[in-house]
């Protein structure tokens, strides 16, 4: 894309530049759109290149975030041996001479166990010097003298945790790029970390535009309801991102060269305009900010005119279509890799899923087509139409359908949605949504 031949400073100098442009014309024909995959991994490639900075934070705020670096053990794991039950810290055979004393957990180490001796231990105490095993309190017993004995073989080393059994200091426990969940947490703390080393948030500001939507109510009269301003911005939260802003920008060319040019955020996310209809003004208005197109329409259905494209270091537009559906195809093809390679997350990985029903496919393009999983299998959604949204809905994610269709049993790609039944939801599906 060609750069303004001046700088532009003010309103007005938007007026005169935008008067001088001549007009694109229809886009239509012009180029060859980018294929599926290759769409994905130009977008990948772009945020990796723009990946955002890192952050120190501690325990208590980093839930959700991303590894920058590798977790790495500052210890070992266990860091002493430890007992694993409940019992009797035991010397040599049986049966033993039972001591006064208790080892509890927390206590330093203590002085080396006789031979013939038992002492009462706790879960997680340290195991004191020359023990042979631990046995358990429910399978020993003490006579009347107070010698304990052992109601089933004892094996050397039973119930004992060792030290490093799970790990030795400077181990890799987690690659760079793993999302801190709870269970992350507590592998850190117990590892020795007080604070993680994490990737920054993408930002975006979402900019929904058309004239013809609604906030609230009924539609009437030629208008319609915003069905992308309610569902954009909590999916790219799901995706990793933070949003700063969902707004509406009217169908006005200069309106949207403002929004643009004058966002901070990482990712600058359009929906509608992106088309060569009368009010679509991505393209012209990318022209005249100088941004960098890298993608400009994709082989697939629903969504092919979505585009993406780098406004300036670091700083991407991402352009989705208006219709719904099309627009959470463009999600999924630029917006997820993009903000997935930004925020430092790792690459998900491509997985299969054979199809139980035949899928019909475009003759040329990729098509994504929602469904839900049964036994295994991928069911195709009714209701996948590019301004539909209820096959979505109740989706466990889009099938990745390759041109000329699939046949029962075929393999196909899945992109899974965050919250689908792998994801923990449980919704059913009404027979009509079926294909």
């Amino acid at each position: 894309m060609t750069a303004p031949d001046r700088e532009v400073d003010g309103v007005e100098d938007v007026l005169a530049l935008f008067a001088r442009q001549p007009d694109p014309g229809p886009r239509a024909g012009r180029h060859r759109a980018t294929p599926w995959a290759d769409a994905r991994a130009i977008a990948a490639r772009s945020g990796r290149t723009a990946a955002t900075a890192a952050d120190t934070r501690r325990l208590d705020q980093a839930l959700g975030h991303v590894l920058a670096e590798p977790l790495a053990a500052l210890t070992d794991l266990p860091s002493f041996d430890t007992s694993a039950m409940d019992g009797w810290a035991v010397s040599g055979p049986g049966p033993w001479s039972v001591l006064d004393t208790g080892i509890l957990a927390g206590q330093a180490a203590g002085t080396p166990l006789a031979d013939g001796t038992a002492v009462r231990i706790a879960t997680g105490a340290r195991i004191p010097p020359d023990t042979t095993a631990v046995i358990r309190s429910e399978h020993a017993r003490t006579d009347t003298t107070g010698h304990l004995h052992a109601e089933r073989a004892v094996v050397h080393g039973q119930d004992i945790r060792p030290r490093a059994q799970e790990c030795r200091s400077g181990d890799q426990l987690l690659p760079a790029g793993t999302v801190v969940t709870p269970a992350v947490l507590g592998l850190a703390a117990a590892a020795g970390y007080d604070e993680l080393l994490t990737a920054r948030r993408p930002t975006v500001d979402v900019l929904v535009l058309g004239d013809e939507l609604l906030v609230r109510g009924l539609p009437r009269d030629g208008l319609i309801r915003d069905a992308l301003g309610p569902m954009i911005a909590p999916w790219l939260h799901a995706l990793g991102a933070d949003v700063i802003d969902t707004r509406r920008v009217a169908d006005d060319a200069h309106a949207l060269y403002r929004a643009v040019t004058e966002s901070e955020a990482d990712l600058v996310l359009t929906t509608g305009g992106t088309a060569a209809g009368p009010v679509d003004h991505v393209h012209p208005v990318l022209t005249r900010a100088g941004a960098e197109l890298l993608v400009d329409g994709v082989a697939v259905r629903p969504g092919h005119p979505m585009l993406l494209a780098g406004l300036a270091p670091g700083r991407h537009l991402v352009g989705l279509p208006g219709n719904p559906l099309a627009a959470v195809s463009g999600l999924l093809t630029l917006a997820e890799p993009l903000l997935r390679a930004l925020g430092g997350r790792a690459t998900r990985p491509v997985h299969h899923a054979p199809v139980r029903d035949e899928v019909h496919g475009h003759p040329h393009d990729t098509r994504l087509v929602p469904f839900v999983h049964r036994d295994g299998r991928l069911v195709p959604l009714h209701y996948n139409g590019p301004a539909m949204l209820r096959g979505i809905a109740v989706a466990d994610g889009l099938a990745v359908v390759p041109p000329g269709g699939a046949r029962p049993g075929d393999p196909l790609e899945v992109l899974e949605l965050p919250w689908g039944a792998r994801a923990g939801a449980t919704a059913s599906v009404d027979d009509g949504c079926f294909t």
